[in-house]
């Protein structure tokens, strides 16, 4: 499947990226080849496969709840690069 700048582009606006023209042919490049590995997987016959959430059969992947101190509003905050009394100021999403 051949892509288009303007669909690399449309791509990287729902991911909410911003991407220099350098980057859209790099991406272009890089999306073509995730596609084409898609569609040879694709032309594979996989009705006798059971479907799977993962490739291992894992046992207890979860440990145990158990209660412990949480970290302070100070501490929480103190890694933030533009914190608010209140919590975290974050830039607003552009349409």
């Amino acid at each position: 499947m051949e892509l288009s700048d303007a669909d690399v582009r449309h791509v990287a606006r729902l991911a909410r990226l911003g991407v220099s023209d350098e980057e859209v042919a790099r991406f272009r490049g890089e999306l073509q080849g995730i596609l084409g590995h898609v569609s040879a997987i694709a032309r594979f016959d996989l009705s006798d496969v059971p479907p799977t959430s993962h490739p291992l059969d894992i046992v207890n992947a979860l440990a145990a709840d158990a209660p412990r101190p949480c970290a302070t509003h100070a501490e929480a905050l103190a890694n933030a690069p533009d914190p608010t009394p209140d919590g975290f100021r974050v830039p607003p999403i552009g349409a």
